[in-house]
């Protein structure tokens, strides 16, 4: 599975606080420490006002580039902010665009698209429009294949894209898990090369002893066929819970991972 660290997030306090600070120590902390547990990469999220964010992304991307080769995952719901990093080059390898959608008429695929075709940058894809994010799953799932439609289009990668179905909290939505997997179903089906995502503790948004229900979900979804996740590497219960089933799943043959990742300490065990 393709670990997306969520931890450099401006929606998280400390890093909010962080960045206020341009406490530079504590930022690249979080990122070596969500290297060190496998994070294939790294969101850099600054969640600030408009008319900070540019300064701070920048800011963040040279930052975690000057301790780490893993690559960034640019995430903004400015579309316009995410096209100027990409052309003036401060990614110095290709790492991840999070996110487009079908809002606006896909202005956001239009404007991301052409920039990444041909190269070797993923993207996620939300299954969103203008009416917002679909109860329906076959809504969901109609989205996602005009996206990936689009992406073929364009000359996108599909095994750069990664769809992101919108994890619904169980707290709001019963069936949250039945859709998820439904979701991952029917887009893998559609197009196998294409990757699906998200962000596993959506479902247990307003719910206790929330990494139960997390560690739960990703079992489940991993079984439907999710290829990738937007969590904590950092959490030893949930990279245990995720080596674990893709070692009886065999995704990973004969335990190979799940041995290296004991033998790292990820799990918590002692070196």
């Amino acid at each position: 599975m393709i670990i997306i660290g969520e931890k450099i997030n401006g929606a998280i306090p400390s890093i909010a606080q962080a960045i206020a600070d341009h406490n530079e120590e504590l930022i690249k902390e979080r990122t070596l420490a969500q290297v060190a547990a496998g994070a294939d990469f790294l969101d850099c999220a600054p969640s600030t006002s408009p008319d900070i964010e540019y300064d701070t992304m920048v800011w963040l991307i040279n930052v975690m580039q000057g301790v780490t080769d893993v690559p960034l995952a640019i995430d903004s719901p400015n579309v316009d902010l995410l096209k100027r990093i990409l052309e003036e080059g401060h990614v110095k390898r290709p790492g991840m665009v999070n996110s487009v959608n079908e809002e606006a008429g896909g202005y956001k695929i239009k404007t991301i698209f052409p920039i990444i075709a041909g190269t070797d940058w993923n993207v996620v894809g939300l299954t969103c429009d203008d009416t917002g994010i679909p109860l329906d799953s076959d809504a969901k799932v109609d989205i996602a294949k005009r996206m990936i439609d689009e992406a073929v289009k364009y000359g996108v990668a599909l095994k750069n894209f990664h769809i992101d179905p919108c994890v619904m909290s169980l707290s709001t939505v019963s069936r949250a898990l039945e859709d998820f997997e439904y979701c991952i179903q029917k887009i893998h089906e559609y197009a196998p090369e294409v990757k699906v995502t998200g962000a596993l503790s959506n479902i247990s948004f307003s719910m206790p002893a929330r990494k139960y229900i997390n560690m739960a979900c990703a079992v489940h979804a991993l079984r439907a066929g999710l290829d990738s996740g937007i969590m904590d590497p950092c959490s030893m219960d949930m990279m245990g819970i995720i080596n674990a089933a893709d070692a009886l799943d065999q995704r990973d043959k004969a335990g190979r991972k799940y041995n290296r990742a004991y033998r790292k300490g990820i799990f918590g065990n002692k070196k």
